[in-house]
This record gives structure tokens, C-alpha cells and sequence, in this order.
């Protein structure tokens, strides 16, 4: 075994013991020596991690056990398949930048040049990519493999970096990697070995999976009750009685989050895409607007077959409390089959959740004390 070698199966041994997480997702990557002329530092395809055997035999433990979980961690959080249209060489940059803050608060040591900036810690390589200058001069510290210019790179005899994944292999790679993500999550958390960074960064992950319209299509549809009636026919229908099919309106409280936090446009189109939604199962809407306190006039009722428009502009005088909503729900003696609330989720919540199903749409990071959250990217 080369020196290498024993060095990347020494880190992984300590990377399983020490961090868990890590470890099983480092197991996740067969290790392939690659040849120096097309691979600087370490890549990967998220099929394979390939490593420079003299860059590796340079390093500290430490640092050699940061290479491992960096490149493991890009194809745990998807960074291969998350990148659209965006310019691929300030993606990565991105993906380094959101990954190598957790890796230096979990004890490991980056290696030189390793692309580590405090002020992005705890940040989305979406939300890091915006703010990186078109002029920054800093390359990241491996090579992704799965991009256009992924198996482009030569030696002068020749030697190819490997072809990144086709559209097809890319999307089963992508949701392998999510199963591995929660796999390794839950034998960590099982362990008592997953940090609070870490476990924020999965629960974040693992909700992204599905766009928030799909969830929320998903959700809306399994709230539709539809049953089977027994009630006998019309007497031209003849004497049997057979089961039929009856679908009851569905009854939705909507709440917006009009204090300000929340621009006018995306309000609008969450409501556009609410009633898009809303086109495929007969559900009859209460529409409120709320800041610290219901708008004027607010909820308004809207009918199965009336097209959401709520009346003027929504605006808010600034702070928000939830609480109204919830208030106003439990004095009218509404039951609804379940409340959505639409917001940034920076405010003041009721203490305890109610008897009906709560669906926060939180567009930002923060997080929510009951209900089900799903995020908007």
C-alpha cells in the first residue's frame, strides 16, 4: 500500500470514529489514484473521489481528513446537480465557500489555499453565490467533475479527467446522495454525535429535496376528502345501489405575512401559484392578512370557483405576531382542513399549536416551533 494510501485509510478510520456523519458519507466514495497532470489536489464525479497521491502525502492528518469530508459533503448536499444556469466556475466557488466553515468548526484542519471566509458560515451555496465577486481571484481547493469542463482537463500525453455524469445518471446520483445523507444523519443522531451546524445543514438538505410547490400540490391533495356514498340513486337509475364517488369541498384558512419582510411580488405569486393549485380540488378559501394585527377587512372569503384576488394592496405597518390568525380561527369556531401561512417566519408564534394541520411557507432560514415547515427557494 502506498504512502498515500495509508494515509486516506488512517483518515477515514478516524473520520468513523470521531465524526460519525462524515465518516459513513467518506465511505459512500471509492478512492481512485489519479494521475497528477489532470487532478492538482483531490476531485470528484459524485461517482468516485480521485486524489493527487503527492498532494495527499503532503498533508497533516487533520487536513487529509478535511479533504475527505469536503468532497464527500459537495455530493451529500447535491452541489453536482444544484447548479442550473448559474456560471459554473463561481458555483464552485460557492459550494467551497459554504463547506469549509462547518469542517473548521468540527475540529478539522483546511489545506493550504482551502477557500474559508467566515462571514458566509452557515450560509447556502445559493445564498453565498450572489455575493461573490465576478472579479475574485480564488480557486477551490479540489476539482468538480461534474460540470461542462469536467473531463477536459489533459496531460501532454493524452490523460483525461474522467466524463461528468449524463442529465439521466446525474438525477440517480442526486437522489442516491440524498438517501445516503439521511442515512448517515440518523445512525449519527442515534449517536449522539450530530452538531448543531450539521444537523441544521441536513434538516436543510433533506427539505430542499422537492420544490415547495410540489409539496405543497402533494399536501393540498391528500387534504381532499374524497369518499364513497351509498345514498340511493335516482329511480331512472334502476333498483342497485352501487358506490359512487363524492369529493366535498375542501375548507383552507391562507394567511399572509404582510409586514413588510415579504416583498409585494412574491406575495402575488404565491398567491397565483396557490390558485393554480387550487384549480385541481374544490376548496373554498379565508383569506388573511396579517402583520401585528388582521388588515382591515380581513379574511375575505373566497368561493371553489372564484380566482383568488385579494382586494387592493396588502400592507403592513411593520413587526409581526401570528397569533391573530390563530386567534380569530378559534373565536369564529372555523375548523379548517388546514391553515397555510405564508412568511419569513421572523415574529412572535402562539405558544401551542392548534387542532388542525399548519403549513408554514417560510421563505429565509429561520425555523418554526410546530406545524409543518417547508421552505421557499
Amino acid at each position: 500500500m502506498s504512502e498515500a494510501a495509508q494515509l486516506l485509510a488512517a483518515a477515514r478510520t478516524r473520520l468513523i470514529l470521531d465524526q460519525p456523519f462524515l465518516g459513513a458519507l467518506v465511505l459512500r466514495l471509492p478512492l481512485v489514484a489519479a494521475d497528477p497532470r489532470w487532478c492538482r489536489t483531490a476531485a470528484s464525479d459524485a461517482r468516485r473521489l480521485y486524489y493527487n497521491p503527492r498532494w495527499i502525502e503532503s498533508l497533516s492528518s487533520s487536513q487529509v481528513q478535511f479533504a475527505l469530508a469536503h468532497e464527500a459533503l459537495h455530493c451529500a448536499l447535491g452541489h453536482f446537480a444544484r447548479c442550473g444556469h448559474r456560471v459554473r466556475s463561481r458555483w464552485d466557488l460557492a459550494c467551497d465557500f459554504a463547506i469549509n466553515p462547518l469542517l473548521v468548526e468540527q475540529g478539522l484542519s483546511p489545506p493550504p489555499n482551502a477557500a474559508v471566509l467566515d462571514l458566509y458560515a452557515g450560509m447556502a451555496a445559493e445564498e453565498i453565490y450572489p455575493c461573490i465577486s465576478d472579479d475574485l481571484d480564488q480557486e477551490t481547493l479540489d476539482q468538480h467533475l461534474y460540470g461542462e469542463s469536467g473531463g477536459q482537463g489533459g496531460g501532454q500525453d493524452g490523460e483525461r479527467a474522467p466524463a461528468p455524469p449524463a442529465a439521466d445518471e446525474m438525477e440517480r446520483l442526486a437522489q442516491q446522495w440524498q438517501r445516503h445523507l439521511a442515512a448517515a444523519a440518523q445512525r449519527a443522531q442515534e449517536a449522539g454525535k450530530l452538531g448543531g451546524a450539521l444537523s441544521r445543514l441536513v434538516t436543510g438538505a433533506l427539505q430542499a429535496e422537492l420544490p415547495w410547490r410540489t409539496l405543497l400540490a402533494q399536501y393540498l391533495s391528500a387534504t381532499a376528502r374524497h369518499d364513497y356514498s351509498y345514498a340511493r340513486p335516482s329511480r331512472r337509475e334502476g333498483e342497485m345501489i352501487l358506490p359512487s364517488l363524492r369529493s366535498a369541498q375542501a375548507e383552507l384558512c391562507v394567511a399572509l405575512d404582510v409586514s413588510g419582510s415579504v416583498a409585494d411580488a412574491e406575495l402575488a405569486q404565491f398567491v397565483s401559484e396557490l390558485d393554480a393549485i387550487r384549480g385541481a380540488l374544490p376548496a373554498r378559501v379565508k383569506l388573511f392578512a396579517c402583520d401585528a394585527a388582521l388588515a382591515p377587512g380581513s379574511p375575505w372569503l373566497f368561493e371553489p370557483w372564484q380566482p383568488l384576488t385579494p382586494p387592493g394592496e396588502l400592507k403592513g405597518g411593520g413587526g409581526t405576531d401570528f397569533a391573530p390568525v390563530f386567534e380569530w380561527i378559534a373565536r369564529e369556531g372555523v375548523h379548517p382542513d388546514a391553515l397555510l401561512y405564508f412568511t419569513d417566519a421572523q415574529g412572535v408564534f402562539p405558544p401551542a399549536a392548534p387542532d388542525y394541520p399548519v403549513l408554514w411557507l417560510v421563505k429565509g432560514r429561520a425555523t418554526v416551533p410546530w406545524g409543518r415547515r417547508i421552505q421557499l427557494n
